[in-house]
């Protein structure tokens, strides 16, 4: 596991300086403390910052074939590799080291850009063919490692994070506008762009081929396999098969020569991988949980139940306010774009702690979104089904007072009319974006971002543009309704979790492994009918049928919770107006991004309960949080300034104690 960064320089006798690629690579130090390698040729430079893993004395980057005409620089693990670095040997490669890294190598030498087809991990990597005179890049087919890049008409730059690239003087941080409607609707972006201009991430299951004349390839190598469900099989086939992959996904995640853990929440994933990895250690293993000083928002008596199930060494941190708001600056500078969801600060701290006992750590993330465990999927597939007689038999005028009742009756209070907002009474059920990614997905709907930019900003936006990813990718599902819902979440939902995955563990220098995102595995729950997915509202029956008798009965009948954070309690004490003061002081105004009427609409109506505007609220502060930070240079920390990209002050957000 590393950072890794590179610069391929177009036409000749352009010379690239060493000192350059090293103040690219101090830019994410945090995600390899342990080594830097550094290797500079003919028009290229690769370089690297390792976090040692496997192959702690020979696992030096950059990696070059036995005639130095091929070099890599690479970050991931590759879980098959051993067999595959066999197989090589017997086709008569020869190998240096143990490392998973050469595998690639010769495994380019072998199969050239097909080598990806071969590799079962999670990766980004660069190849330099210096014969080719060519840059071959790929990333994993889930999008568990990240890989960005800007290209410009003299070089082209890549890195694992997007500060690297702006360690280089031609690369500038600048706002792209265009993509503020995608934000501000899902927080995220789920195409190619990034919030800065002329920086963009190569895409999950994509590979990239650039030459050193500037000519530039992107083709996708892989995808989930669309289509109906297997028929004939019954539950049991479906249930044994999958708990016999993850068990074997699992095994394959332990591969490490440092120690690992796990993450615990107490719920069923994190329960399901805990309790694999003591089955095939035989032995306790450590454990992590986080929580907050608020208890009803805090799920470590969950997690110390499972703990005390498996016996495992569990260690867990407590996060207050004071510390949540403290850290987040920082980690807006770590992500490289505004946070998402709170959970990713206690998803920091947690990393932080447990880097002090382990360098490794397996999670729960994925099975969500492969199994069917969000209850938006249960309550779509009821809304469609009552949508259909309610619009055939409900004349268009009761249903039109019906859906205005529920948005602005003073009769019902925000917690009734938040639950009544996801219901077919408050949807338009010909409209796949107001059923679904509104309903469940969006913070902003196109109507509520009309009201909100600055009339001097809103040219920029063409109608639909806020969807345009994510309906693509909903027209390219098929299957069964369920499966459809899954293909569309994991193209775009979760590949930011594990964004926010991999910068938040990377942060704290540890890494973080995902066994549900197998992507044989996943090829595998797309495939299991939706019948033995859902089970009313409830859905993941097959994980459930999958771990009795390994995890406690109660955490599988246990209700999700989804890491809760107290967000929303702490903005109904005085936090609120601290928020406030800081979205409509002069320096966030100036922007005009947004008009200052109706951030204080928001602010009045979330104050008087009429509506509750939380994630909104998030939504705006975090992107404020970013201008702030990662385009104006306000820093927090000396890890920010002594980064080797240019900062300016210290940026703090001043909380008064929330009442909860």
């Amino acid at each position: 596991m590393c950072g890794i960064a590179g610069i391929l320089q177009f036409g000749q006798g352009r010379r690239i300086e060493a000192d350059t690629l090293r103040r690219m690579c101090r830019a994410i130090a945090h995600r390899g403390p342990d080594d830097e390698g550094v290797y500079v040729g003919e028009s290229i430079g690769l370089a690297m910052r390792r976090l040692s893993i496997i192959d702690l004395s020979t696992g030096h980057q950059p990696i070059n074939n036995e005639d130095d005409s091929i070099w890599i620089v690479f970050n991931g693990e590759i879980y098959n590799y051993s067999s595959l670095r066999q197989d090589l040997i017997a086709d008569g490669h020869r190998f240096r080291s143990h490392s998973d890294t050469e595998v690639i190598v010769h495994l380019y030498e072998q199969y050239g850009d097909d080598c990806v087809q071969h590799l079962r991990g999670m990766f980004a990597f660069a190849i330099w063919d210096s014969k080719r005179q060519r840059l071959f890049a790929a990333r994993d087919r889930l999008g568990i490692k990240p890989f960005y890049y800007h290209v410009t008409p003299e070089h082209f730059l890549f890195a694992s994070e997007i500060k690297a690239l702006f360690a280089h003087e031609r690369c500038r941080a600048e706002l792209r506008p265009s993509v503020l409607p995608e934000y501000l609707a899902f927080g995220y972006l789920s195409g190619p762009e990034t919030l800065y201009s002329a920086v963009e991430k190569l895409m999950p299951g994509h590979w990239l081929a650039i030459t050193s004349q500037g000519d530039l390839k992107i083709e996708q190598y892989w995808d989930i396999p669309t289509g109906s469900a297997e028929n004939g099989r019954n539950e049991a086939y479906y249930v044994n098969t999958y708990r016999d992959g993850l068990e074997d996904a699992v095994r394959s995640h332990l591969m490490s020569d440092v120690p690992l853990g796990v993450f615990l929440s107490g719920g069923l994933d994190s329960s399901a991988i805990a309790a694999l990895v003591t089955q095939a250690r035989k032995q306790p293993i450590d454990t992590f949980s986080v929580g907050y000083s608020e208890d009803r928002y805090s799920e470590l008596p969950y997690a110390h139940a499972v703990s005390r199930h498996l016996h495992s060494v569990h260690h867990e941190v407590v996060v207050s306010h004071r510390e949540f708001f403290a850290a987040l600056p920082r980690l807006v500078w770590h992500e490289d774009e505004p946070i998402v969801w709170p959970s990713s600060v206690a998803l920091y701290f947690v990393a932080r702690m447990a880097r002090q006992h382990v360098k490794v750590v397996l999670t729960g993330e994925g099975s969500d979104e492969t199994l069917g465990g969000y209850s938006r999927y249960a309550t779509t597939l009821l809304n469609t089904a009552i949508d259909r007689p309610y619009r055939r038999f409900v004349p268009d005028a009761v249903r039109k007072r019906v859906m205005d009742s529920v948005a602005a009756s003073s009769l019902i209070n925000s917690t009734v009319r938040r639950k009544l907002s996801h219901s077919f009474l408050a949807r338009d059920g010909q409209s796949w974006i107001s059923l679904y990614f509104d309903n469940f997905l969006c913070a902003f709907d196109e109507a509520q971002q009309h009201r909100l930019f600055h009339p001097e900003f809103a040219h920029n936006f063409q109608p639909g543009a806020a969807y345009q990813h994510v309906l693509r990718h909903w027209e390219r599902s098929s299957g069964e309704m369920l499966h459809k819902l899954l293909y569309t979440d994991i193209k775009t939902y979760l590949v930011e979790l594990l964004m926010k995955q991999d910068s938040m563990s990377m942060a704290a220098s540890i890494e973080s492994r995902v066994p549900f995102l197998d992507h044989q595995l996943v090829e595998f729950a797309l495939q299991i009918p939706q019948q033995f997915q859902i089970a009313g509202l409830a859905g993941k029956r097959t994980l459930k049928k999958a771990m009795r008798g390994l995890v406690p009965d109660a955490v599988i009948r246990r209700k999700k919770l989804g890491f809760p954070t107290p967000w929303s309690a702490w903005l109904k004490g005085p936090l609120i107006d601290d928020i406030e003061n800081f979205l409509l002081e002069p320096r966030t105004l100036e922007r005009k991004l947004f008009r200052p009427d109706e951030l204080a609409r928001l602010f009045h109506e979330h104050k008087s309960h009429t509506c509750d505007h939380g994630e909104r609220l998030w939504r705006l502060l975090n992107l404020e949080l970013w201008h702030r930070v990662c385009l104006e240079g306000d820093s927090d920390t000396e890890t920010v300034r002594d980064s080797g990209v240019p900062r300016r002050k210290c940026v703090s957000i001043p909380m008064a104690t929330p009442s909860v």
